[in-house]
């Protein structure tokens, strides 16, 4: 039984949440598994509790998508699948509308929104999953990140304002993956102690001229970056995200919405192999005009 344990709590952090309101201690009562444990639970199908509900519409939306978000690496050509309606995904149930629909920054294109921290335990057991989604997607999608910083006291938001640098400096898409690691497996950008599997105190979070010297590992000058990062524009985008965040009607993470109009996580599919499936089928549905 014990053999188990990990496999178990990887697969049940990959489906946890972490919550705009702090009620998150399914996802945070210990660290996220490592990029190999987390591949191991992309095969789990079971839905388990998590703090995610609908949200409330927002009334307005923000006259912008956050910046240029990061884009996916390009995928080989391939046509989207047919858009057959079998009534296996429930509007309510397994998606929700966002109302009212965003605009999107991809015009032509099904855009498909992963909204992260690298800071949230759920997403780091999440992420090896979102590039599997990533390559199976047609030729007529693309992938953009969108960061949240709804959890201070988690040391969201520094996160938030490295991957907006991160990606003025056109290093985020090949740093994605590392990212997640430096927080969740080596722990060089850990919030979380990895070992006694709770947060640090607040002077041992990881500071912007930590973050500085990670990306520098990737050809960004830490002076450059920390200069970026502090700058009006990176302010802006800031807020420009969370602004989209409460129009998408977002209150946890992950969290994955198809052409500003369809929202979903993991739990709302009901396990991470669903997960892939059901963007999939949406991204199918709007190719289709339905």
């Amino acid at each position: 039984m014990l053999k188990r344990l990990p496999f178990l709590c990887a697969a049940l952090l990959a489906l946890a949440a972490c919550s705009h309101d702090g009620d998150n201690s399914a996802a945070t009562s210990a660290p996220a598994a490592s990029t190999t444990a987390a591949s191991a639970a992309t095969a789990s199908t079971a839905p388990t509790p998590a703090s995610t509900a609908p949200a409330p519409s927002a009334s307005a939306a923000p006259a912008a998508s956050a910046s240029t978000p990061a884009t996916a690496d390009e995928k080989p050509a391939k046509p989207a699948a047919p858009f057959v309606d079998d009534g296996k995904w429930v509007e309510g149930k397994n998606y929700y509308l966002v109302d009212p629909a965003q605009p999107t920054s991809h015009p032509g294109k099904v855009e498909v929104t992963e909204v992260f921290s690298y800071a949230c335990p759920a997403c780091n057991s999440f992420h090896t999953t979102m590039d599997q989604l990533v390559k199976s997607l047609p030729s007529n999608a693309v992938v953009v990140y969108l960061p949240a910083s709804f959890r201070p006291d988690e040391n969201w938001p520094l996160f938030q304002r490295a991957f907006y640098a991160a990606q003025a400096l056109g290093v985020a898409d090949k740093t994605y993956d590392a990212m997640f690691d430096a927080a969740w497996k080596t722990g060089e950008l850990a919030t979380y102690d990895l070992q006694a599997g709770k947060p640090k105190p607040h002077e041992a979070w990881p500071t912007l001229d930590d973050v500085a010297k990670f990306y520098a590992k990737y050809g960004v000058d830490p002076k450059q970056f920390v200069g970026v990062a502090n700058s009006f524009s990176i302010n802006t985008q800031m807020k420009r995200a969370d602004d989209e965040l409460k129009a998408l009607g977002v209150d946890s993470t992950p969290t994955l919405v198809v052409n500003g109009k369809y929202r979903l996580t993991p739990k709302d599919a009901g396990g991470l192999p669903q997960t892939i499936e059901l963007v999939q089928w949406l991204v199918a549905k709007e190719t289709a005009g339905k």
